[in-house]
């Protein structure tokens, strides 16, 4: 590198491999300030480390009052120039996470989205479920035997156990104090008002839409995945009546029957665990079951699970059919239905409370 007659001239290899010999000669460069003439023609290699180095000799001698002006420079070597030129304005500024507030608006406005998106699913399946009602003999009814077998029948081992157990644990935490108070006798009205209006409904309808409520997305899901979905529509058949409709009448006759076994095993829990801890026996329980509670216990927790069973049917498909793309996308769909379903349960179990309430059932 020759400085000459204001021309600075460049030469031989500027490649990565080569520039451990060109650095220390542009460290030691001193050129006084003024117009000077680049020249890279004989410069035999340059990649784009090379160019690099070059822009940064250019930007330091710039600083330093010499401007540098390309003379002899071939048109490759000016492209590699101007791809490794920095641009004005630095490295963009690093991304800063969104503040609680933002991030509670897009919940907010993706709760919304989902639920209006929710609320045209069900309209457009109440259209198209309308004829089916209509023609009962359209309806897949082998297919629906298939669903209650596979979200009542196989889901009873589990629901079984489950409110056996949670049938011990309220006389085991109800009958100490009442044990205390001399009001034993009571822990029947506590298990069989608490199983029969909330414990059992809910409990039922909670694991069936984790269970089965899954498997309907995970199902729809994959279909779409795999455009089974989109198979169905362009033969001109109406995917709500295939995958959602037989899904949906199982439910309704599987979910009241799971739930008066789950009423069962979690009163015969309960009657075990007074029996034991409070020494009242299976004939007082039993006897007293019926004296003391009303009529209306049972069905007041019946009348919810055909609601319940209305939506985990119809959020599971709903998550279903939004899936895109890949299996990926299955898994947060299933997960989203889950959680969803669980929290509008819930929702639908607390105003149903409230209802009653009013009513005085």
């Amino acid at each position: 590198m020759l400085p000459a007659e204001q021309q600075l001239q460049c030469s031989g290899d500027w490649t990565i491999l080569a520039l451990h010999a060109v650095e220390p000669a542009l460290q030691r460069l001193q050129l006084s300030p003024g117009r000077w003439l680049l020249s890279t023609a004989p410069v035999q290699r340059m990649d784009s480390a090379g160019a690099l180095l070059l822009n940064q000799l250019m930007q330091r001698l710039q600083n330093a009052g010499v401007e540098l002006v390309p003379h002899q420079v071939p048109a490759d070597h000016l492209a590699l120039l101007e791809l490794t030129r920095s641009r004005p304005g630095g490295l963009p500024a690093p991304h800063q996470p969104p503040g609680p507030l933002v991030r509670l608006g897009r919940l907010t406005l993706d709760l919304l989205r989902q639920g209006f998106q929710l609320l045209a699913f069900l309209g457009q399946g109440t259209l198209q479920a309308q004829p089916l009602l209509l023609q009962p003999q359209r309806i897949r009814w082998r297919q629906v035997a298939a669903e209650i077998q596979r979200a009542g029948a196989a889901a009873v081992p589990i629901i079984g156990l489950l409110m056996f157990l949670v049938g011990v644990v309220i006389a085991y935490q109800g009958g100490l104090p009442l044990q205390r108070y001399g009001a034993s006798i009571f822990i029947v009205e506590l298990v069989a008002m608490t199983i029969l209006r909330e414990m059992g409904p809910l409990i039922t309808a909670i694991i069936v839409a984790g269970r089965t409520g899954s498997s309907y997305t995970a199902e729809i899901g994959t279909m779409q995945v795999t455009e089974e979905v989109a198979a169905l529509r362009t033969m001109g058949i109406a995917p709500f009546e295939i995958l959602v409709l037989p899904k949906l009448i199982a439910l309704l006759v599987a979910l009241p029957l799971l739930t008066v076994f789950a009423d069962c095993l979690g009163l015969l829990g309960g009657m075990l665990a007074a029996q034991s801890l409070l020494g009242i026996g299976i004939h007082t329980f039993l006897e007293r079951l019926p004296a003391q509670l009303p009529n209306s216990t049972l069905w007041v927790g019946m009348v919810k699970t055909p609601v319940f069973a209305a939506i985990i049917t119809l959020v599971g498909c709903f998550h279903g059919f939004r899936v895109r793309g890949s299996a990926e996308e299955v898994g947060r769909a299933t997960t989203a239905s889950v959680v969803l379903s669980i929290f509008l349960v819930i929702v639908a179990d607390a105003l149903f409370s409230i209802v009653f309430n009013i009513f005085e059932l």
